[in-house]
């Protein structure tokens, strides 16, 4: 059983994360990303950066929490969203593009590895992807859940050769520099 199978765990989280949004990330994607493209956001959580994307984008939302999930879908019965395993991204659809905020940092390295190969699988030729993460070079645990911190250069050595960095950032969230985002074009 994950963390977020729980739904006083995803109550916790909605609490916690109140007033935050990837607004500015998602600035950062439409100056790469042509407006009516279709997103996948993992990780969805509670659905916010979800809200945001669809102000621009056809978007489907995922969790691999059925709880967070269901949530969304019984307050929008009409949104696209899905159950979804960011390692795997099980899913027959293709997308322009993937976006994820401080979602694939819950993935051990070789999680991380696959997933990238599954979103290079998944992404239309062309397409991209916009991942926010800790930045640094350590991997904490917390519970049930790890936090593994990525540097640019940790992070581009797992692209391989399915990736090309368009664009790398550093910003702060909670501490001075925390954060690191990054939009990769699939090649």
């Amino acid at each position: 059983m994950g963390y977020f199978d729980s739904k006083q765990n995803v109550e916790d989280y909605i609490r916690i994360a109140e007033g935050y949004d990837g607004r500015k990330l998602i600035q950062r994607l439409k100056a790469h990303l042509p407006k009516e493209s279709s997103v996948l956001e993992l990780g969805m959580g509670p659905g916010t950066d979800l809200e945001l994307l669809g102000e621009n984008y056809k978007v489907t939302g995922s969790d691999s929490s059925k709880v967070f999930v269901e949530r969304y879908a019984g307050l929008h019965p009409d949104a696209d969203v899905l159950v979804l395993d960011a390692v795997n991204i099980d899913t027959p659809k293709q997308f322009d593009a993937i976006y994820s905020n401080k979602v694939l940092q819950h993935l051990t390295i070789t999680e991380m590895t696959a997933s990238l190969k599954a979103q290079h699988r998944t992404l239309n030729s062309g397409g991209m992807a916009l991942h926010s993460l800790w930045r640094g070079d350590q991997c904490e645990a917390f519970g049930e859940m790890i936090s593994q911190q990525y540097t640019l250069e940790s992070f581009s050595d797992l692209i391989e050769n399915q990736f090309k960095i368009v664009e790398s950032w550093t910003y702060t969230e909670m501490e001075e520099n925390d954060s690191l985002g990054v939009i990769i074009g699939r090649i």
